[in-house]
C-alpha cells in the first residue's frame, strides 16, 4: 500500500442552514490503493461526507483535499476525470440503452482513459440480449451493473462506491466484490459507503464508524473485533454417546482439551461480528 494520502479530512464541518449541524469535525486520510470503509446508520453524516468528497456539496468548513489537492481549488475537468463514482439511486438515463448510456458517459472522458464497454458488461456479467433495450426495461440488479459499468468506464484512480451490492443477488454481490478488488490491484482507491456489513467486512483494509456528525471508531475490521473479543470458545462433542456443548476461555486450551469426549463435532470462536460492533460504536441497527 502506497504510503501516499488520496484523500485527506481534517476538522471537516457542515451545516444544512444555521440549526442543523451534519458534521462536527471529522478527521481521517484514506491511503493511496486502499479500500476504505465509511460506515454510519442513517442521518449519521454518511452520505454529507461523500457528497462534500466528490464535488457535489459546496461550502464545508476545514480542509479536504484529494490526490494532495484542496476540493475547493478543485475545478479542472482533469481533477473530476480522475473519479469514478457508483451512488445508490442511479443516475442513468432511462430511455436510452446500456450501450448508448455508457457511450454518452464516456464521451466526458480523454479516449485514451476510457474502457471497453462491452468488455466490461461482460465483465459484470450483464445479459447481451439486454444491452441495446432501454434501463427502464431492467430489473435493479441489471440496473446496478449499468450503474457500476459507468464507474468504471473512466479508469478512475479513486472509486466511491455507495451501496455497491444493493438490489443484486447473492453471487451478482460476489461478483461485483471480486470487481472491486481487481480494481484495488489495478492500483485503484476505493472510498465505500454501506449498510451491508459483509461487503465492509470482506473488501475493506479500514472502516470508520460515523455516528451522528463525528467518527467514534477507525480501525481494521479485524482489529475492530479482536478488541471488542471475549475471548471464549464454543465446542461442540460426543461422549458416551450424548451430545454436548462446553463453553471456554481460551487460555482453558493451552495444554490440550480439558474435557472427556469420544469426537469433537464442531469448534468455533465467540468473536463478535462487524455488524455488534457497529451497534456497540454507533448504538443503531443498520437498517
Amino acid at each position: 500500500m502506497g504510503g501516499r494520502r488520496m484523500i485527506e479530512v481534517n476538522g471537516l464541518t457542515f451545516f444544512y442552514g444555521k440549526e442543523k449541524q451534519a458534521l462536527r469535525g471529522l478527521d481521517f486520510t484514506v491511503k493511496d490503493g486502499e479500500i476504505f470503509g465509511f460506515l454510519g446508520p442513517n442521518g449519521s453524516g454518511k452520505s454529507t461526507t461523500q457528497k462534500i468528497l466528490t464535488g457535489i456539496l459546496k461550502g464545508h468548513g476545514g480542509k479536504v483535499s484529494l490526490f494532495g489537492t484542496d476540493i475547493t481549488a478543485a475545478h479542472t475537468q482533469e481533477f473530476f476525470q480522475k473519479i469514478g463514482v457508483l451512488f445508490e439511486f442511479p443516475y442513468l438515463y432511462t430511455n436510452l440503452s446500456a450501450v448508448d448510456n455508457l457511450r454518452y458517459f464516456a464521451s466526458f472522458y480523454p479516449e485514451g482513459q476510457r474502457r471497453d464497454i462491452d468488455e466490461i458488461l461482460k465483465k459484470l456479467e450483464f445479459p447481451p440480449d439486454f444491452r441495446k433495450r432501454p434501463v427502464s426495461s431492467y430489473s435493479k440488479g441489471m440496473r446496478q451493473r449499468v450503474s457500476m459499468a459507468r464507474a468504471l468506464i473512466s479508469n478512475p484512480k479513486l472509486l466511491f462506491l455507495d451501496e455497491p451490492t444493493s438490489g443484486l443477488d447473492p453471487s451478482g454481490a460476489v461478483l461485483f466484490r471480486k470487481i472491486i478488488e481487481e480494481e484495488r490491484q489495478k492500483g485503484t482507491t476505493v472510498f465505500l459507503t454501506t449498510h451491508n456489513m459483509t461487503d465492509a467486512d470482506l473488501l475493506c483494509d479500514r472502516v470508520a464508524f460515523i455516528s451522528d456528525g463525528q467518527l467514534v471508531a477507525l480501525d481494521t475490521p479485524k482489529n475492530l473485533k479482536e478488541q471488542n473479543s471475549s475471548h471464549r470458545i464454543v465446542a461442540d462433542y460426543l461422549y458416551q454417546g450424548r451430545r454436548e456443548t462446553v463453553t471456554l476461555e481460551v487460555p482453558e486450551l493451552e495444554n490440550g482439551i480439558p474435557f472427556a469426549h469420544d469426537e469433537i463435532i464442531s469448534i468455533h470462536s465467540q468473536e463478535p461480528t462487524l455488524e455488534d460492533m457497529f451497534i456497540r460504536y454507533t448504538g443503531r441497527r443498520l437498517s
